[in-house]
């Protein structure tokens, strides 16, 4: 299968790539770059898709960056890299005289209102109370085909964690100095997923011809950040118990944008699970050893 894929150069999209290229697959990465093995986005723009079996789009400005500050430029630039990027690749797509016959976004669980009480699903509704699920509506809405001559589907990925990247890159070393524990109170849910099962689920969902529409990119054991916490240190052989206070997290991050860490939502992969995707790593204790054992 020829993929193409946007963002190939991160966290994700170097883990997808490798997978990909190791099940046999040709890929080329849409990248600001020329390169073999590439296309600019540029010539995208000007020339046109490729050919190509299947496209992926993973690109985006981390919104998690502690170095910039969360004002209005650095709204816009989180906003465009994601809406821009899939647009290109949509309308592409949608001009295409041999169009891909599958279509694949990566967005998040940001979409679901925080709460700790509420569980939700591929069918829950969301998408329209702050600016990162608003983010969503707009992003999974730019990368909508009209047709059916593409197959689409979208994976709302939760905290990807693992070995070199990640969430897990910038907690590590408080964690191994024994400064770790619990952001805030603790209490919300932290919906996660070890990079080998998106990945995993990319690659089922790029070869498994009837899985279409939303399928959420989460593991199946519901976690809070306080378990979290306690296990992450315990893969490390370190105490966990030294909480960050919420206030520090507004003060680093911007009121708005520390929501996504001090709050949470319980989302569970009931689409996923139903298309037949197996786990490697479904439950935490077992993807933190393998991450950091």
């Amino acid at each position: 299968m020829r993929v193409l894929v946007g963002g190939g150069t991160g966290f994700i999209g170097t883990a997808l790539v490798q997978l990909l290229k190791a099940q046999g697959h040709e890929v080329t990465l849409i990248s600001r770059k020329p390169g073999p093995d590439r296309v600019t986005w540029e010539e995208l723009a000007r020339s046109g898709l490729p050919r190509c079996d299947a496209a992926v789009n993973l690109a985006g400005q981390n919104v998690l960056n502690p170095l910039r500050r969360w004002n209005e430029a650095f709204q816009k630039e989180v906003l465009d890299s994601r809406l821009e990027t899939t647009q290109m690749l949509a309308n592409t797509i949608s001009k295409a005289p041999q169009p891909p016959k599958t279509w694949i976004l990566v967005t998040g669980v940001a979409y679901y209102r925080p709460s700790l009480t509420q569980e939700y699903d591929e069918d829950s509704p969301g998408g329209d109370f702050d600016f990162f699920s608003n983010l969503v509506t707009k992003w999974e809405a730019a990368a909508r085909l009209s047709g059916d001559s593409t197959r689409q589907v979208v994976v709302r990925s939760g905290v990807v964690l693992g070995r070199g990247g990640g969430a897990i890159g910038q907690m590590l070393l408080p964690f191994r100095l024994g400064l770790g524990g619990p952001i805030g109170s603790g209490h919300q849910f932290f919906p996660w997923i070890h990079i080998r099962d998106l990945v995993g689920i990319l690659a089922h969902a790029l070869e498994v011809k009837h899985v279409q529409g939303i399928l959420n990119g989460v593991a199946p054991a519901v976690t809070t950040n306080a378990e979290f916490a306690r296990a992450l240190g315990a893969a490390l052989g370190r105490p966990a118990f030294i909480p960050v206070p919420s206030t520090v997290v507004q003060a680093v991050f911007g009121r708005e944008r520390a929501i996504m860490l001090l709050e949470g939502q319980k989302v569970v992969p009931r689409r996923t699970l139903g298309t037949g995707y197996q786990y490697s790593f479904p439950k935490l204790e077992a993807a933190l050893k393998d991450i950091v054992g």
